[in-house]
C-alpha cells in the first residue's frame, strides 16, 4: 500500500496542501516533483514509469498553465503512460472557462480510468503566495485594465475538495467548479487586504504594455508574464462571472470568503513589511 497516491506538483500551492492533508490522515503519498524520489518532471517522460510504479491514484496538476506551448501534448503522453500501469483513478485540477483546459480535461476523461475534474477560479492565495505578494509588500497592486469580476477561491477549500475526491468513491465521474461565495474586483480585494493589515495598499490599472514592463521590472519569468497577459485578455472577460455551490456540495460547509482568507493570511505574517 506504500505510495498509493501520487501528488503531481507536490511542492506547489495546491499539491502541498493535498499532500499534507492526506499524510495527516495516515494515507501514504508519493511526491511528484523534481525533488521527489523518484523525481518527476513533465519534460522527462523517461522517468514516468518509475514515478508511477505501485501508484493507485493520482492528483494531476500542470504548471504553469494549459495554454503554454506543448502542455496538451505532455498531458496526453502522461495519460498514455498512466494507462499502462495499475492506476485506477485520476483527480485533475483544471481551469475554469479556459478552452485549453477543456481540451486537457477531455484527454483525462478519455483515459478509460475513473476521473474527477476540479475546475478552479483564481486562487485567493495569489495575493500571498504568488507575485502579487510583492505588490502588497510594496504598498500598491497594479493590474491590466479589465471589467470582469472574479469569484476567487481559497486553496484550503480546493485542497479539501481534492482530498475528498481522492478518498471517497462517490466523487468518481464528477465535475466540480470551485468558486468563492462572492464576485469581486481586484480593487475590492485590494481594499480588503488593506483593511486586514491596517496599512494602505493602493490600487491602479494600466494598459497591457505598461503591465508587461512592470512585471519584467519585478523579474517575473517570461512564461508567467505571457500567462498573465492571456488571463487578463482572454479569461477575465466575464465568462466566469458567476458562483457555484460545489464546495458546499462536497464539503458540507460554505466556501471561505475573501475577508476570512485575508484574516487567515495576515496571521501568518506573510504581509508583514
Amino acid at each position: 500500500m506504500a505510495n498509493e497516491i501520487l501528488i503531481l506538483g507536490a511542492t506547489g500551492k495546491t499539491g502541498k496542501r493535498v499532500a499534507e492533508s492526506l499524510q495527516n490522515r495516515g494515507i501514504p503519498i508519493r511526491a511528484g516533483s523534481r525533488s521527489g524520489n523518484p523525481p518527476f518532471d513533465w519534460d522527462k517522460p523517461g522517468n514516468w514509469p518509475a514515478v508511477l510504479d505501485g501508484i493507485q491514484k493520482i492528483y494531476i496538476t500542470y504548471y504553469p498553465d494549459f495554454v503554454t506551448p506543448g502542455a496538451l501534448e505532455k498531458i496526453l503522453g502522461f495519460v498514455d503512460a498512466v494507462k499502462k500501469t495499475g492506476v485506477q483513478q485520476l483527480v485533475f485540477l483544471s481551469g475554469r472557462g479556459e478552452k485549453e483546459a477543456a481540451e486537457a480535461e477531455r484527454i483525462v476523461m478519455n483515459s478509460g480510468l475513473h476521473t474527477t475534474i476540479v475546475r478552479s477560479s483564481w486562487f485567493m492565495q495569489n495575493f500571498s503566495e504568488f507575485y502579487f505578494l510583492d505588490y502588497i509588500l510594496g504598498g500598491q497592486i497594479i493590474v491590466p485594465k479589465h471589467k470582469a469580476l472574479e469569484p476567487f477561491v481559497d486553496l484550503d477549500d480546493l485542497a479539501d475538495v481534492v482530498v475528498e475526491a481522492l478518498t471517497d468513491d462517490q466523487h468518481k465521474g464528477k465535475i466540480y467548479e470551485l468558486t468563492g461565495p462572492e464576485l469581486l474586483s481586484f480593487k475590492d480585494t485590494t481594499q480588503m487586504i488593506s483593511e486586514a493589515i491596517n496599512r494602505p495598499v493602493e490600487y491602479d490599472e494600466v494598459n497591457m504594455d505598461q503591465y508587461v514592463n512592470i512585471l519584467r521590472g519585478y523579474q517575473i519569468p517570461e512564461d508567467i508574464i505571457w500567462l498573465m497577459q492571456y488571463l487578463f485578455t482572454e479569461v477575465l472577460d466575464g465568462r466566469n462571472e458567476s458562483t457555484t455551490n460545489d464546495i458546499e456540495k462536497v464539503l458540507g460547509r460554505k466556501p471561505t470568503t475573501f475577508n476570512e482568507y485575508a484574516a487567515k493570511a495576515k496571521e501568518t505574517g506573510v504581509w508583514n513589511v
